[in-house]
């Protein structure tokens, strides 16, 4: 949006990049019972391995991949896959997405850094969204930049929106009865020093987004391809269908 119209800077790839695969996946059950969200297949592929391959196409160095629920299944999956770039960061307790970033710092190293939530599905548009963070990635005016879905395009999905952005691409939360035009992907770049007051134990990265707004540091790109919201075994079917017999909308949105 905003971002593309600016002069074009050096576009840096982060380094490093963590796949939050430790929840429970409660509104998943009673598949996640047994299976991590993340390792669910759809077409052919665990939503983790095709995290791990639109990040290795980027050209990211390394991945942590975070770890609780049914911790066994995702580790055991990635030593078997036998990468050094792949590094596992394990939660003996719940750390929720905050917490679990925080924990997984020593291993990501001081530079931004993508996060990449477990359960995220995406079709890259006219780029990859993220090679379109990097190359928006401005670390003096950002601490938080978050790949945002417009509303109108989001498929099997009916809340009232997450975010809204003001003409400089800053956000801003939606107002609490009211709906606001973009949902935020789970796909991000952060700078690690947002960190540096976080709570100890479990928090949500909600509260390095808030941390952020207040100080309008928090931005926003919005995609323009697909992103599959994959919550309960219904949405699961349904991007499972998509993949298998084709992508509506087709790709890009706009």
């Amino acid at each position: 949006m905003f971002l593309d119209t600016l002069p074009a800077r050096p576009c840096v790839i982060p380094d490093s990049a963590i796949i939050l695969a430790a929840g429970r996946g409660e509104r998943m059950l009673p598949l996640t019972e047994r299976i991590p969200k993340p390792m669910l297949i759809i077409s052919g592929s665990t939503i983790l391995d095709r995290a791990i391959e639109h990040l290795f196409k980027t050209g990211i160095k390394k991945i942590v991949v975070n770890t609780c629920h049914l911790a066994s299944n995702i580790e055991e999956h990635i030593m078997a896959l036998n990468d050094s770039r792949l590094l596992l960061s394990s939660e003996k307790d719940p750390l929720e997405t905050g917490g679990g970033v925080k924990k997984a710092l020593p291993l990501l190293g001081k530079e931004a850094f993508y996060v990449i939530n477990g359960d995220s599905v995406w079709v890259d548009g006219m780029k990859s969204p993220l090679l379109r963070l990097a190359e928006s990635w401005d670390p003096e005016i950002m601490d938080v930049l978050l790949m945002l879905a417009p509303m109108s395009g989001v498929n099997n999905f009916h809340g009232l929106g997450d975010f809204t952005m003001d003409q400089l691409g800053r956000l801003s939360r939606r107002l609490e009865k009211n709906v606001a035009p973009f949902s935020y992907m789970g796909i991000s770049i952060i700078n690690p020093a947002i960190f540096t007051d976080a709570p100890d134990g479990a928090f949500s990265l909600n509260w390095a987004y808030d941390h952020a707004i207040k100080s309008n540091r928090l931005y926003g790109v919005v995609h323009d391809g697909l992103w599959y919201h994959i919550s309960t075994p219904t949405d699961l079917e349904l991007a499972r269908n998509r993949f298998t017999n084709g992508h509506s909308p087709p790709v890009p949105f706009f």
